[in-house]
């Protein structure tokens, strides 16, 4: 197989609310701070400047006389912050017999291993789906384990035809199932043809 390189980086869109990890933007406990919402429920984490902020305009109103601010219930922000969120990262790989020819694999191999180092580095979970004949299947169901991911890469048989179709709707599959046991991790399919 080819040599991993450095590859670029993928991110889901949005704000997430997933497990810590170092890929896509989520909103977390700790992090910096973006901004501040009303709390609901019980305060957590206090945000000053804009507490103070949405108590000022009514000091007057409140009938307050020396120093200090009156400050109620109403005027209390909670801060928001922002930190990064691991990804459920699915490759879905075309191992038909066009791959095969002129070291087309080796290729894929050395740009899927580069891949899942990154996702191992940035905390995601990984798996494989590969469709080759008339068939996809799930060489690597999502684990956290890229050690595994890259064994299971490495014995990938090749040839046939390209059921590309039928690749999308087990990656689909799969992602479907994961949602339901990890709501809050947010997918990211890749797909190598």
């Amino acid at each position: 197989a080819a040599e991993p390189f450095r590859t670029r980086v993928l991110s889901v869109p949005g704000l997430g609310e997933g497990a810590a990890g170092r890929r896509s933007r989520a909103r977390t406990e700790h992090g910096r701070t973006t901004g501040s919402t009303r709390p609901r429920g019980a305060l957590t984490k206090l945000h000053l400047a804009a507490t103070v902020q949405a108590a000022a305009p009514h000091q007057k109103a409140r009938g307050r006389t020396g120093p200090g601010l009156v400050v109620r219930r109403d005027d209390l922000r909670q801060a928001t912050r922002e930190g990064r969120e691991g990804n459920l990262v699915l490759f879905a790989v075309d191992a038909s017999g066009s791959m095969a020819a002129r070291q087309r694999m080796s290729a894929v191999k050395g740009a899927v291993l580069s891949l899942l180092l990154d996702a191992y580095q940035r905390r995601d979970k990984v798996g494989l789906v590969t469709f080759r004949g008339r068939d996809a299947e799930v060489a690597l169901p999502p684990t956290s384990s890229v050690d595994a991911a890259a064994a299971r890469l490495e014995q990938l048989p090749t040839g046939g035809r390209t059921p590309l179709s039928a690749g999308l709707l087990k990656a689909h599959d799969v992602l479907r199932v994961e949602r339901l046991r990890d709501p809050s991790r947010r997918p990211l399919l890749v797909v190598v043809t």
